[in-house]
């Protein structure tokens, strides 16, 4: 993937943290308060900022509370790959 496609990714991403925020209607204050980060962080990550770490990023979603959301999102086996090769899950990496 293209480091452009990978910016684009993340500004839709920093997007979509945005639109939580609004439609919960808490300001940026508030949910970096709760998040236990900075303003200028949260609006970091709402820009797509690759530099932010994953642990502010963790926080803010925690916050909006769809963190459990995204991690569901990236679970294997909530794919009909991931299913299909579990196997490979439990499998040793060749030294």
């Amino acid at each position: 993937m293209s480091g452009y496609r990978i910016n684009r990714e993340l500004t839709e991403f920093g997007k979509h943290v945005r639109g939580w925020r609004m439609v919960l209607g808490l300001t940026a204050q508030r949910v970096a308060e709760r998040a236990g980060i900075t303003r200028d962080t949260l609006r970091k990550i709402e820009a797509g900022d690759s530099g932010v770490g994953f642990g502010n990023v963790a926080q803010v979603l925690r916050t909006l509370g769809v963190l459990d959301q995204v991690v569901e999102a990236v679970d294997p086996l909530g794919s009909d790959i991931g299913r299909l090769r579990a196997g490979n899950l439990t499998k040793k990496r060749a030294r």
